[in-house]
């Protein structure tokens, strides 16, 4: 348990840096090696025009990463899994005393898929911490950094299927997951939603992150993913998930307020659905770093945006390659908050 007086960051609070995992040669990649590095390089040195970018690289492999990454982008070595960084590693907290700290949370490849492997990755979140000089807390929660979204004022948006999925965290309840994150993340309430985006069922889905349908604004604001053609599953599921939403208090017992940001217009890639979701973007210094799928609804969520967060500049990144291993940007980024302007 976390001492009292840390809380999780809203991730638009200023940061000292970002952290990423480099593509590695696995399952995920195999196929699509040089395309996804390029992919994770692109997202990696648009954000380093804004802020510091470390990228954690197999051991082994930093050389190939810098030739990818350039000067921009720092390079350090660990021992790698996959490249999610969002999920394996840790969850940075602030005292607003100048204390940074971590939770680190249990990963089990995103409730033990098939396909994955996390005997190393599994340690990435202590490993990270350590780099950071952050004061390490291990939870017991089977959790993912993309299964959680703050709005650094005590409220956390997170899904059913996630944190009560019988291969992450067989016999807890609601009330058990919910201590445990007042604990480590410093929130009051929790909002639950009863599952993610449909194709985040898939064989190298996360069965339903948060990340990829709804995440803070601002408080009291919330962007959700909206499916506007009524043929495809998702139209329902966001339905319901919005109405939920707009039914919500946070924790200062606001009713909140909710964007819907349509989905892109491409339903499938190769016939198989996908869960393309301008929600999946990362909110850098200074910057909105968001999905790009080639669609021409790219622009239109750019402009809103650049509305939901004036003064911020948008960095639109194609991030086709990123959904096609299973997430997006949100997905390979993590935050490491300033401390010093926590203490203001």
């Amino acid at each position: 348990m976390t001492p009292d007086g840390y809380r999780m960051p809203a991730e638009w609070e200023p940061h000292e840096r970002t952290w990423m995992a480099f593509p590695t040669d696995n399952h995920t990649f195999h196929d699509n090696l040089h395309a996804s590095r390029t992919a994770w390089a692109a997202v990696a040195t648009t954000i380093a025009r804004h802020e510091p970018v470390v990228m954690v690289a197999n051991t082994g492999e930093g050389d190939d990463a810098r030739g990818y990454l350039g000067p921009a982008v720092e390079v350090v070595e660990r021992p790698l899994d996959d490249s999610w960084m969002r999920d394996i590693g840790p969850t940075f907290l602030v005292d607003g005393r100048g204390g940074l700290a971590a939770a680190t949370w249990v990963f089990n490849g995103w409730g033990q898929l098939e396909f994955a492997r996390w005997e190393l990755d599994s340690q990435v979140g202590g490993l990270v911490a350590g780099m950071a000089g952050a004061t390490p807390y291990a939870s017991g929660l089977v959790n993912e950094g993309g299964g959680v979204h703050v709005d650094g004022e005590g409220t956390v948006l997170l899904t059913e299927t996630v944190q009560l999925d019988p291969y992450r965290n067989p016999g807890w309840t609601r009330e058990r997951v919910e201590a445990e994150l007042r604990a480590f993340l410093g929130v009051r309430k929790a909002i639950w939603l009863p599952r993610g985006l449909t194709a985040d069922y898939g064989p190298v889905g996360t069965r339903g992150h948060i990340d990829m349908f709804a995440s803070f604004v601002r408080p009291g604001l919330v962007a959700a993913h909206c499916q506007p053609d009524p043929a495809h599953p998702d139209h329902e599921v966001c339905k319901e998930n919005i109405a939920l939403l707009r039914a919500s208090t946070d924790a200062a017992g606001r009713r909140l307020e909710v964007v819907e940001v349509p989905a892109p217009t491409v339903l499938e890639v190769d016939g198989e659905p996908v869960d393309y979701s301008y929600i999946n973007h990362y909110v850098a210094n200074g910057a909105v770093v968001l999905c790009a799928f080639g669609d021409p609804r790219d622009a239109e969520a750019a402009e809103l945006f650049a509305r939901l967060f004036p003064g911020r500049e948008v960095e639109l990144v194609d991030a086709r390659q990123i959904f096609a291993g299973g997430g997006g940007i949100h997905c390979i980024t993590q935050q490491q908050p300033a401390v010093s302007a926590a203490r203001q």
